[in-house]
């Protein structure tokens, strides 16, 4: 097992953290349990004072710090929930904060980060990745003599995300699975260190965005590797390098890792806020989205899914819907070219489609072809099984067409 498991005290860490962070719940869901055919329970961590884990870390390492550093400040670099649990921290414990955000970062992010740091911390905005965002960060730390407080490579970072452990093994001590987010790991090292100490015979599967599978490439390698580019959809769970301390500590501790397509973690949100009334974000929708994936292992068990965090802007539900749609086979695109005929647009409409068929997007792609040239026309089905009959109506009335849903560069370009 890692060196860590032996100096890490996530019990003293959730007294030092006890006035700032809530005691989130660990609730049965009757749906999921029903569904599954064992007991799930969901560690709400989207109920946290900054809807997200993160101010356990941020808070357990600021509140460590010297009289001299604090009175120097710290800095670090989010776009997300890390540095709105750096602000709340700041506030609470009467540091200055300076905290580097892409220039792309959305407004709502901006005023929550300012909310909870209340007069007490600096925005800068800069870069337009968070690569830049960081560099910046670093150099500005140097410069002015501050502490960088990361987001998850940092020992006392790790040990607050593991009080979450903590409380799950006191609400529900026999658990036999908890299913874990993972981004750079620091939940996973910290919860994943706590939970095989306590209880060894416990399962750990950590859940990863196919579209940023860092650990999963680390865990291939043996070692991190930097990934040339990610999907960053999954945004407080998709990073292109795991952190060099959390990294041995989830090897040593988790048993599995599960990797979920991005429009299933759409579907997943939509699932839970319209029946469950959450909110989550997507990354604290994965441990959720895991379980189609996990479902002969986890029968008969007791089922512990953390929900990371809720901070999920309402401005983004309209591509969550269309990712989901997506993914589920319901929504496809094409690019059709009509036949030159009479009434060709109207006999689509009236002999290609079905009747639970939706036309959502219609246009000619060469404006100076209308009529005539080719169109991108998506369409909406009611049931996937669908998909069969409308191509083969479209084939038996002579339409040339195109699906462009998995040709990825088309796709992108047109829709």
């Amino acid at each position: 097992m890692s060196n860590y498991l032996y100096t890490s005290d996530p019990v003293k860490a959730r007294e030092r953290l006890k006035a700032v962070i809530k005691r989130t719940p660990l609730i049965y869901n009757a749906r999921l349990s029903e569904k599954y055919d064992c007991q799930v329970f969901l560690k709400r961590e989207d109920l946290q004072a900054v809807r997200s884990y993160k101010l356990r870390g941020a808070y357990n390492m600021i509140s460590q710090l010297s009289e001299e550093q604090l009175s120097k400040g710290v800095v670090c670099a989010s776009a997300g929930n890390h540095a709105q649990g750096v602000a709340f921290s700041c506030r609470e414990l009467n540091t200055r904060g300076v905290i580097f955000m892409p220039e792309i970062t959305p407004k709502q992010k901006i005023d929550q980060t300012r909310m909870f740091g209340n007069g007490m911390i600096e925005i800068i905005l800069v870069g337009d990745t968070f690569d830049d965002c960081l560099k910046e960060a670093l150099a500005y730390t140097d410069e002015n003599q501050m502490t960088f407080v990361p987001p998850f490579d940092n020992y006392n970072i790790i040990e607050g995300q593991g009080t979450v452990a903590v409380e799950i093994m006191e609400d529900l001590p026999d658990t036999d699975i908890v299913i874990i987010p993972v981004g750079g790991g620091g939940l996973a090292a910290g919860t994943g260190s706590y939970l095989k100490q306590v209880n060894p015979s416990v399962r750990l599967l950590g859940v990863e965005p196919e579209g940023a599978p860092s650990m999963h490439k680390a865990f291939e390698a043996g070692r991190p590797e930097t990934l040339q580019s990610i999907n960053r959809f999954v945004d407080g769970a998709s990073v292109k390098r795991v952190g060099e301390l959390t990294f041995p500590i989830c090897r040593d501790v988790l048993d599995q890792i599960i990797l979920v397509p991005e429009g299933k973690v759409c579907t997943t949100i939509l699932r839970l806020y319209n029946e469950e009334a959450i909110v989550a974000e997507p990354a604290g929708a994965l441990s959720v989205a895991a379980l189609d994936l996990c479902a002969d292992q986890i029968k008969g068990k007791k089922v512990v899914c953390i929900v990371s965090g809720g901070n999920n802007d309402i401005e983004r539900m309209q591509e969550i819907k269309e990712l989901s749609l997506l993914y589920e086979g319901l929504k496809h695109y094409f690019v059709i070219r009509f036949p030159q005929r009479p009434g060709a647009l109207k006999m689509f409409v009236n002999n290609v489609l079905g009747p639970g068929d939706d036309i959502t997007r219609f246009e000619f792609i060469k404006k100076t072809e209308r009529e005539s040239g080719p169109a991108l026309v998506g369409i909406e089905l009611k049931s996937a099984d669908d998909y069969a009959a409308l191509i083969q109506r479209m084939e038996a009335h002579r339409f040339d067409y195109k699906p462009i849903n998995q040709d990825q560069t088309l796709f992108e370009y047109l829709v």
